[in-house]
Formats: structure tokens, C-alpha cells, sequence
């Protein structure tokens, strides 16, 4: 029976490339040049911390940051840009975690799409996966279309298809 996977991962290596890219333009730029900016990526929580001094070089980073990542192929909604940064003595951070997997609430929302299509094929979430089958491809090509059309605010890829 045809099947797929639809994941929502997020390679590690491309978007370490992205925020060393983002590094390195704003020490290049001439409005960053002595001023406080520190950017790091913590891999093992995929959480990214912004240290900047004030709240407009914030938003400047955060343009930088996301214009970048979306140049080296990977989409924008992987940050989660609703926490509010804080200041922090003279400086202003903000935490922006990185999302990788999706949540069983997104699943959730995922399955009953695809339960509202009413297309022939059963879905079935499996930790941070959802694998959908049919017995037809065209029905599995046509859930991707709808997954797509639908703007869940997450990045999902498309994976394993087997015929």
C-alpha cells in the first residue's frame, strides 16, 4: 500500500551555516560597528539567544536572521518569534527556540485535515511523524497538496513516499 511521512525537521548543519552567515554580515555592517551583538545557537535545546543594545538593532538581527535562513533553503516558521525579549541590565535578549518535530497538537490538527478532505486514506501519528497511506498515489499526492494549502505555522516536509 502506498505510503508517506509527513515530518517537520530541521537540518542542524544548514542552520548552523545560516546564523554564522548572520554573524558575520553584522559585524560587516556599518550601524552594528561597536555595539554589543552575540548570537548563539545552543544544538542540544535548539534554543537561539539574541544579546543586542537596544530593542531597534533587535529587530534589525531578527530581519537579518530570518532573511538568511530562508536563503539557505530552510523556511522561517522554524523560529518560534512569540516570546518577548527582556532586558537584561543594559542589554536587551530574547530566546528564540528552534522548532524541530512536530507537536501532538499539530498532529492532531494534521490528521483532521486530512480527515476533513475525505479522501480514501488513513493517517497515524507516530511521536513526531505522521504517516498517511492509501491505496491510491494520486490521493497521496493530493493530501500534500491540501497540507500545503493549509498554513499550519509549521515547516513540513514530505518524506519516505513508497509505492
Amino acid at each position: 500500500m502506498p505510503s508517506f511521512d509527513i515530518v517537520s525537521k530541521v537540518d542542524l548543519q544548514t542552520l548552523d551555516n545560516a546564523i554564522n552567515t548572520v554573524k558575520k554580515e553584522i559585524t560587516n555592517r556599518f550601524d552594528f560597528k561597536g555595539s554589543h551583538v552575540e548570537i548563539e545557537l545552543n544544538k542540544k535545546e535548539l534554543v537561539l539567544n539574541i544579546e543586542v543594545d537596544s530593542d531597534m538593532k533587535l529587530g534589525q538581527v531578527l530581519d537579518v536572521l530570518v532573511s538568511r535562513t530562508m536563503r539557505q533553503g530552510l523556511d522561517a516558521s522554524i523560529y518560534d518569534l512569540s516570546k518577548e525579549p527582556y532586558q537584561s541590565g543594559k542589554v536587551f535578549k530574547k530566546e528564540i527556540p528552534v522548532r524541530n518535530g512536530i507537536k501532538q497538537e499539530d498532529a492532531k490538527k494534521i490528521v483532521k485535515m486530512i480527515k476533513d478532505a475525505g479522501l480514501k486514506v488513513q493517517a497515524a501519528i507516530m511521536d513526531d511523524i505522521v504517516r498517511v497511506t492509501g491505496k491510491k498515489i494520486d490521493d497521496l499526492q493530493e493530501v500534500i497538496q491540501k497540507a500545503k494549502e493549509a498554513n499550519l505555522g509549521i515547516p513540513l516536509q514530505y518524506i519516505n513516499m513508497k509505492s
